[in-house]
This record gives structure tokens, sequence and C-alpha cells, in this order.
């Protein structure tokens, strides 16, 4: 059995405001932010077949990440659900995108909710092997399957 990673990559904006934060980011602002996702798997062996040699095809891992990830999150705003009950109606009142989560929306947390996320929508024929995510052009935060059993 030989095993592949396969990886694609995602670009979404996104603004945030830390809440509380002791430093500039406790504003409203946003990223660019980019995503890399690496899948493991055995590549299919069925010699004929369209999909002979692949781990998973490349339209269907974009379409699992653009589902539950991108769609979601792309030109929104997310705000941890500590903020007082006003600023949540303010925020509501700018914005039609509005998540508000259980968590401070770090880059780090983020990219743990996306794990979470996109472990239970691919198939089981490959697994989750790492993500990054990219909140600049030279900040990011890694996940690995090794070091989250």
């Amino acid at each position: 059995m030989s095993l592949i990673r396969v990886t694609r990559k995602f670009h979404f904006e996104m603004a945030h405001a830390l809440y509380q934060y002791d430093g500039i980011c406790r504003n409203i602002h946003g990223h660019t932010y980019h995503l890399e996702v690496t899948l493991l798997g055995e590549p299919k062996s069925e010699p004929g077949h369209p999909k002979d040699g692949m781990v998973i095809d490349f339209g269907l891992l974009k379409d699992l990440v653009q589902d539950n990830v991108v769609k979601h999150f792309d030109h929104a705003l997310v705000v941890n659900s500590l903020f007082p009950d006003d600023h949540i109606e303010a925020f509501r009142k700018g914005t039609e995108r509005l998540i508000v989560v259980d968590f401070q929306p770090t880059t780090e947390n983020l990219l743990l909710h996306f794990a979470e996320i996109l472990q239970q929508a691919f198939p089981s024929n490959v697994s989750l092997f790492s993500m990054r995510l990219f909140e600049t052009s030279n900040s990011y935060a890694e996940w690995f399957a090794t070091d989250n059993p």
C-alpha cells in the first residue's frame, strides 16, 4: 500500500475582532485568508476506471472545502460570543454575514474549528493530514492530524 498526500489551496476574505484584546486587533479588521488542506490516502487502483490513480478527485476536494468552510466564512465578520449583546446587535446591523462563535476568532482557533468541520466532511477512504491557515502572507497556523490523536 502506498499513501499519497494531496493538497488544495483556497482563498477567502474575512473580518474579525478579538474580544478584549490588548492591541489593535480588538477592532474590526479583515484579512485575505489562504487555506491549504492536505489529505492522505491510497490512490485508487482500478485500471480502466476514470479515477484510477487518484487519492480524491481535486474537484470533490474543492467542493467539500468550499461548501463546508469557504462559502460560510467568505466576506463574513466573525466575533466571539463574549461580546456584550449590544455589540453583537450593532454588528448584526452592520453586516448580513455575522458569525458568532464560542471562541476567540484567532487564526489558531479558526483552524481548529475548520479541522473539526472538515474531518466529518471527507469520504472514509481519505483522512485529513494537515491544514495551514495564512492570516497574512508571512503569518500562519498549522494543524497536523498526528498532533491531534
